[in-house]
């Protein structure tokens, strides 16, 4: 360790780790266990995978916030950085908080840049995987490995509970529990006898976890579909939403296959294009069964004309958007919230979709479930809005429960009963004023029911009409349905702050957890905000009377342009001068310190300032 100009940073339960690694090395399964050992010792982690869309070669990154208090978001800056890629090496360091530490493999002389007021930890990895171990292979493998050891022994982790994770990732493989154990071993035995003392960081046993799981959005969104009712997925494969079908499958395969058979309950299929996912997707739905699709936002652009149709011929359809870095391939990696305006207008004419906004793995299970219920009694496109950082990271989560007695909502759908009976039956007509309009589905009744779906314009009995009056009321009985959609979606949930403000601040999807840790910075710097995360479009009266009780609101959100704050000033005709943006674009999830620096920047403003209570 070197000489410091600022005292070393102490820290226990409550720092930001950060590996930074060649993409292809095979640490991310490393990494990966250091993350999940922290959590085994009852203390919360927030892990993230920075990675590239190259596949080999290329600079990758893993961040894990260790946060006993149980922040999820990221914090920002790193307190101890693993610095194991050349090519980053000056970027790596300049990234340490004063007084952090740098942990790197000392075999060679180090050639980059170094800093006065940060700790340097040289462990000669590759030179002891090269005495250790005699197959090359072996010894690329277990560097990483040993890193995982030798950081468990910096930080005073518990050794049993890295090998206790080592035995189940290779369960069944002797050989490879005895090697990486071994490797492990080696590098905690390391820094056990030449750091000892030596960083202020550490790992303390908790039980700050409790029950929650561990578990990344896109599998909680493969599993709500299972519980939703979903038989049907047609998909076409795109960074970053590949995995929700993958989840789905293996899912299927274990819940949707008949035990005396083995026959399939469920129908998976690769379409040639994005295009003909959805379109799939509707023949599906419209012939009774519950299908959707994943896709990011390049897939929804090439979606357009079928979301026409499924808004206007009233077909169910669920549509999981896990939105990424734009426009065009734009950073197929990188996280944002782009796509809200896409999704919300989708299609040519004037269109108006629902949209769900899941905070977490917990709400991307029960969102997805209740999206089908949602689409199928609205008879209209759903989408739920995730992203990269919900949908490819893992995270704490509160456990997943269903219930069983629990009935799918599939709307206004007419019995062979109910047509036998004489029920007056117009596909398109309001029977009730909701705008909701009955349907059957194809083999209801051998000869009664309306099986024709228009896409065209129509009259109430879906005859074929190009007469104005007729338009217009379908579209005004759209309007309508959007109307009765506020009644149904997810409400709003406030968190008032701790004392009355005229300040409000508007969030939704992933940026809250940072949002709910700036929240604490804000008012410990004497600003008090009341929030209010936002869970769906279209906006129910709750958002407009939050707007109205405050004379400023911030809207937080994860892109360039503020699309939240236009479909507020859009939708609920709200003063523009009375939302400001609060903007983060970057393709990095947002922190809590961006949100607060923000913020408080603004705040400085002449028509801000006044709103500030005078301390003392």
């Amino acid at each position: 360790m070197d000489s410091m100009t600022v005292p070393a940073i102490t820290a226990v339960n409550d720092f930001v780790v950060k590996f930074a690694n060649v993409n292809g090395s095979g640490s991310a399964s490393a990494n990966e266990m250091f993350a999940r050992a922290i959590v085994r010792m009852g203390v919360p982690v927030s892990p993230r995978n920075i990675f590239p869309s190259n596949i080999q070669g290329m600079p990758t990154w893993y961040e894990v916030r260790v946060s006993e208090k149980g922040w999820l978001g990221r914090r920002g800056g790193c307190d101890l950085m693993v610095a194991l890629n050349a090519q980053t090496w000056d970027a790596d360091v300049a990234e340490i908080e004063p007084g952090g530490y740098l942990f790197y493999d000392s075999t060679r002389p180090l050639k980059g840049k170094l800093r006065e007021d940060i700790n340097v930890i040289g462990v000669p990895l590759t030179a002891i995987c090269t005495r250790e171990f005699t197959d090359p292979n072996q010894r690329r493998l277990f560097k990483n490995i040993m890193y995982v050891g030798a950081l468990a022994g910096l930080l005073d982790m518990e050794f049993e509970v890295v090998e206790g994770l080592i035995a189940q990732q290779y369960r069944g493989k002797t050989q490879l529990i005895d090697g990486n154990r071994a490797a492990a071993r080696i590098g905690y035995d390391h820094t056990r006898t030449h750091f000892a003392g030596k960083i202020g960081l550490k790992i303390r046993r908790s039980d700050a976890v409790g029950d929650r799981i561990v578990i990344d959005g896109n599998a909680a969104a493969g599993l709500g579909a299972v519980y939703g009712g979903a038989t049907v997925a047609a998909w076409y494969p795109i960074t970053p939403s590949t995995s929700v079908v993958e989840a789905f499958t293996t899912y299927c395969r274990k819940y949707r296959t008949c035990p005396e058979s083995g026959a399939a309950r469920y129908a998976i299929v690769q379409a040639e294009d994005e295009l003909a996912s959805i379109g799939m997707v509707l023949g599906a739905s419209w012939n009774g069964a519950r299908a959707f699709t994943a896709t990011s936002g390049p897939g929804i652009s090439l979606m357009q004309e079928f979301l026409g149709l499924s808004y206007f011929a009233e077909v169910p359809s669920v549509i999981i958007d896990v939105q990424r870095g734009g426009p065009s391939t734009g950073m197929p990696t990188k996280t944002q919230q782009s796509d809200l305006l896409l999704c919300a207008y989708a299609s040519h004419g004037d269109t108006r979709h629902v949209l769900l906004f899941p905070e977490d793995p917990h709400e991307c299970f029960t969102m997805t479930a209740q999206a089908f219920d949602l689409a199928e009694r609205l008879q209209t496109p759903v989408f739920l809005m995730t992203d990269l950082d919900i949908g490819m990271n893992e995270r704490l989560s509160q456990p997943f429960a269903w219930d069983d007695a629990r009935a799918y909502d599939r709307g206004k759908v007419l019995t062979a009963e109910d047509l036998d009976a004489g029920k007056s039956f117009g596909r398109y007509e309001d029977v009730d004023g909701d705008g909701i309009p009955w349907r059957t589905i194809p083999g209801t009744h051998p000869a009664k029911g309306a099986f024709f779906t228009r896409g065209t314009s129509r009259n109430a009995q879906a005859r074929y009409s190009e007469l104005g009056e007729d338009y217009v009321y379908n579209m005004e009985r759209l309007r309508t349905k959007f109307e009765t959609a506020k009644t149904l979606v997810p409400p709003p949930v406030a968190q008032p702050a701790l004392q009355p403000t005229r300040l409000g601040v508007i969030h939704f999807g992933s940026t809250s957890p940072a949002m709910a840790e700036a929240l604490d910075i804000l008012a410990a710097d004497g600003i008090y905000l009341d929030a209010l995360r936002v869970r769906a479009f279209p906006f129910n009266a709750e958002v407009e009377a939050f707007v109205d009780a405050h004379d400023f609101v911030f809207v937080v959100e994860q892109n360039e342009s503020g699309q939240l704050r236009t479909l507020l000033v859009n939708e609920c005709e709200f003063d523009p001068k009375k939302l400001v943006k609060v903007l983060h674009y970057d393709g990095s999830p947002i922190t809590a310190r961006f949100i607060a620096g923000a913020i408080s920047e603004a705040m400085n403003s002449p028509r801000l300032r006044p709103l500030i209570p005078t301390k003392g």
